[in-house]
């Protein structure tokens, strides 16, 4: 009688290809992080927003040391001065150079918009892990706390405290805090409906039996199980944040000169947009190609991690 011999038992034919040998050894041995990695990449959109995103992060953290004027260097000499060798994408009204005003606004910016991202992200995560995880009263008190908060609107709230913050007026800090204060409602919403099913799973439930602190479950068991879905959130976010900062400094209560941000700029600029248009072209263009690659990387990254899409392709 002929050996039998299972399908992980059959042996390779001597005239298979090599690479089909090799690449069915490499997809056996990927992680669940590589293979995250490989449908997020896949799309040209991805690779457009990834270098597009590092790119301007590195003319954020860069462009000073390439830039021979100061944002808060004045040109007694240039105002309202056309792009020239001096100045290399003009000068303001104040004769204030523009290339170091724009790449300061894109620093303040970029680093409002992760920090508010990353504080709404931990907020909505551990509220909402916390609303689903204990329950009960606790639960209750944390919905209507969530339900007041939605209805209250934020950005009228936040244009209120900061023109009555007195000497913290345009404080970055204050005003991180204020934008994810009003921003992680939602998220956490999703966080605890999400956490509901993970909370009464079996090895949750031994670690209650075993004494282990609410904490450490919350932190350590069930957080990491939705890591794909706060991953996304942040990524999102950060689009959100830059957004939500640039409207209300565009409308004076964000950043406060004598500092500087994208919606500062936009705001300075709209009002000759038509006769210096030079003055308004720089923030905006930053603005609008930020948002894009984030967005491109957002919709990547959501699309890998969400296993009903086919956008990232199969794995």
């Amino acid at each position: 009688m002929p050996a039998l011999t299972t399908p992980a038992e059959t042996p390779m034919p001597d005239d298979a290809p090599l690479d089909n040998i090799t690449s069915a050894q490499s997809t056996t041995s990927l992680t669940r992080t590589q293979l995250v990695l490989r449908r997020t990449f896949r799309t040209t959109g991805a690779k457009v927003g990834t270098v597009g995103l590092l790119l301007i992060v590195a003319f954020a953290i860069f462009g000073p040391l390439i830039s021979p004027w100061s944002y808060s260097d004045v040109d007694n000499a240039s105002f309202m001065m056309p792009p020239s060798a001096e100045h290399w994408l003009g000068t303001t009204q104040g004769g204030r150079d523009i290339f170091a005003m724009a790449v300061e606004g894109l620093r303040k910016s970029l680093l409002i918009g992760f920090c508010v991202a990353a504080l709404q992200t931990f907020l909505a995560a551990v509220i909402g892990a916390s609303a689903a995880y204990f329950g009960n009263a606790v639960s209750k008190v944390i919905l209507w706390i969530i339900d007041l908060l939605l209805v209250i609107p934020s950005f009228l709230m936040i244009a209120i405290i900061t023109q009555r913050a007195g000497s913290a007026k345009g404080s970055v800090p204050v005003f991180i805090l204020l934008l994810a204060a009003f921003g992680w409602m939602l998220s956490a919403r999703v966080v605890r409906a999400m956490t509901s099913s993970v909370a009464s799973l079996d090895y949750v439930n031994a670690a209650r039996f075993m004494s282990v602190p609410s904490r450490a479950i919350i932190f350590r068991h069930i957080l990491p199980n939705i890591s794909s879905y706060l991953i996304i959130d942040f990524t999102l976010g950060l689009a959100a944040a830059v957004l939500s900062e640039t409207s209300l400094s565009f409308f004076g209560f964000g950043v406060q000169p004598p500092q500087t941000s994208l919606g500062t700029m936009i705001s300075e600029g709209s009002k000759m947009a038509t006769t210096f248009p030079w003055v308004f072209l720089a923030p905006a263009v930053l603005l609008v190609l930020t948002l894009l690659f984030v967005n491109f990387v957002g919709d990547a990254v959501r699309d890998a991690l969400d296993p009903s899409s086919n956008a990232g392709g199969q794995a």
